[in-house]
């Protein structure tokens, strides 16, 4: 199959959370920087949202990280960034699931709160979020394994 090619932003974590899986899964890809605030016009065919990350490997034209690093996963097995077995596989998407809904809204809140007291409400549920995944992530869910959850 072809080379994957990302399209991607400097500044979005989320397509930092693609650069990371192409390049701890030694995926061979080219990229494309895009400009959020001045997009070409012919990213919304690649991105129907017309946010990055995107990617296309061949005729297949994938968005959003979470789709993006599962497909990667599945089309590139070696190594295993997700468990194999679905209770455990299941249970990376709830961690996966947290980061979206949990984690990096309070991030955001907290490097681009649009005041100090929002600034200081995203400082403390950022804090809350980090200790939440080292008591009930790291603390029980991490084993001899390079990865939470995933064996090698």
């Amino acid at each position: 199959m072809s080379t994957v090619h990302l399209y991607f932003a400097k500044g979005s974590t989320f397509s930092q959370r693609t650069r990371v899986v192409l390049q701890e899964k030694d995926i061979d890809f080219t990229s494309t920087e895009i400009d959020l605030q001045n997009k070409p016009a012919n990213f919304t065919q690649i991105s129907r949202y017309g946010k990055v990350p995107a990617i296309k490997h061949g005729d297949i034209e994938i968005y959003e990280s979470t789709i993006i690093n599962e497909y990667l996963d599945e089309v590139f097995p070696e190594p295993p960034l997700l468990p194999r077995k679905p209770g455990e596989k299941a249970i990376a998407r709830f961690w996966i699931d947290y980061a979206n809904t949990r984690l990096v809204p309070a991030f955001n809140k907290f490097l681009r709160g649009k005041d100090v007291q929002e600034q200081e409400q995203g400082r403390k549920e950022f804090t809350e979020s980090l200790l939440y995944i080292e008591q009930e992530g790291l603390g029980k869910l991490s084993g001899n394994g390079s990865f939470l959850l995933v064996r090698r």
